[in-house]
């Protein structure tokens, strides 16, 4: 029995794998349950069988994908040896990573699936909270440490970083940057204005 739950979760992984590459190379409108059995190198009937149906592969896709993404941003979090403005060049890190692994343009894949998908844009939401409450709860310490998040709330700093990177995703993958618009530069340089306000902190 344990044996038969393995393999099924072995299944189950390689067609996500094999979706997260099917959907990286050929994009949402082109993707095909056809083609993502046959990067997995499983019959097509293994799907509707794990997942039911395309967008179920999807909705598990995205499943799948953010819990990586929030166990990495929950490290991170965690991390008490790094200070706030560590831990924001840290996640300008992890956004080079994601664009260099394809990682962004599935997400982004994802989002534009979602608009014309309630079902779709419901987990993407979901999924979307769980990251915002660990932003909110930064900006929480952040307001602690600084006395003073200006005229903010630490939901609207939550609501801002979060547009300012998926925001960032988008305008990256328009082919921004190579038109001269400094979409990475500026949320690094946010970094330099965190160390600025720390600095004024342990002054006081």
């Amino acid at each position: 029995m344990a044996r038969a739950t393995a393999a099924k979760v072995d299944t189950s992984i390689a067609v996500l794998e094999a979706a997260k590459k099917v959907l990286h190379q050929n994009g949402y409108a082109k993707l095909s349950t056809r083609d993502v059995a046959a990067a997995a190198g499983v019959p097509l009937s293994q799907i509707h069988y794990h997942f039911g149906s395309k967008q179920g592969m999807l909705l598990a896709l995205y499943e799948y994908l953010n819990s990586q993404l929030l166990d990495r941003q929950n490290a991170m979090y965690a991390n008490t040896t790094l200070t706030l403005s560590q831990q924001w060049d840290l996640a300008c890190d992890y956004l080079d990573d994601d664009i260099a692994s394809g990682y962004v343009r599935i997400m982004q894949e994802l989002v534009a699936a979602s608009w014309s998908d309630p079902e779709v844009a419901k987990v993407l939401r979901a999924g979307l909270k769980g990251w915002l409450d660990l932003l909110t709860e930064a900006a929480r310490r952040a307001e602690r440490s600084f006395g003073s998040l200006g005229p903010f709330s630490a939901e609207e700093i939550a609501g801002l970083v979060a547009q300012a990177f998926i925001g960032g995703e988008s305008l990256y993958l328009l082919g921004a940057e190579q038109e001269g618009l400094p979409v990475r530069r500026v949320l690094r340089r946010v970094g330099d204005l965190i160390r600025f306000a720390e600095g004024n902190s342990s002054k006081r």
